[in-house]
């Protein structure tokens, strides 16, 4: 049984700020579901929403939200007034159950859209918004569960464009070292810090975030 990062007391709110979140940063800012599913994934507010911290799961609007998520990630964009539709799109419904699947699950972010991109999670709502949530979250869990074989690092640099020798040219990172870490030939979380600071710095990530 998965242990969940916050009380279930809180998911409602959660699921609510980060759809409309999602509806903001799509319908109101015009920036493509990729592109924000990347910013919030690279961005600090991605790990405090996975750990439940309330500031970020209740104690702030999705607006706030997205703009602190595009902000943290570097994207320059043209902000507009909040707005927040009592009528829920697909993109609201999507960043609601993409919380839902975070919580339920205990994946990261990250490890979510390794197998779902948001786009992937919108589409799916004429399949699923009429249904009970857990109808997607048990479905979409075990997708998870079956697909969750690659690194970390193999997703952030899948997430980057990266073939693995371009990883090592822009790292300086050996080419082998790097398969062998994919492979799990060798234990990433053994690796010395230098080493991890030099693949984190093309992959926009933290070192933390490529840790098995």
């Amino acid at each position: 049984m998965a242990i969940r990062a916050y009380d279930e007391m809180y998911l409602s709110s959660a699921q609510n700020i980060l759809g409309h979140a999602v509806d903001y940063a799509v319908m109101t800012l015009g920036i493509s579901p990729k592109l924000f599913e990347n910013c919030f994934t690279v961005s600090n507010v991605s790990k405090q929403f996975e750990i439940g911290n309330p500031t970020y799961v209740t104690g702030m609007n999705g607006c706030e939200l997205a703009r602190r998520a595009l902000s943290e990630s570097g994207l320059n964009y043209e902000d507009s007034e909040d707005v927040m539709y009592l009528d829920k799109s697909p993109e609201y419904w999507a960043g609601w159950a993409l919380t839902h699947l975070q919580w339920h699950s205990a994946c990261s972010f990250g490890e979510i859209f390794s197998v779902f991109s948001l786009e992937d999670i919108i589409k799916a709502y004429p399949v699923y918004h009429e249904m009970d949530i857990t109808n997607f979250t048990d479905d979409k869990e075990k997708q998870l569960r079956d697909s969750l074989t690659m690194t970390r690092l193999k997703y952030y640099r899948n997430n980057c464009g990266f073939s693995q020798s371009a990883l090592s040219a822009a790292s300086g990172v050996p080419l082998r070292q790097i398969q062998l870490f994919e492979q799990r030939q060798r234990d990433i979380n053994k690796a010395a810090a230098e080493t991890l600071l030099m693949l984190s710095r093309p992959l926009h990530c933290n070192i933390e975030d490529l840790l098995e």
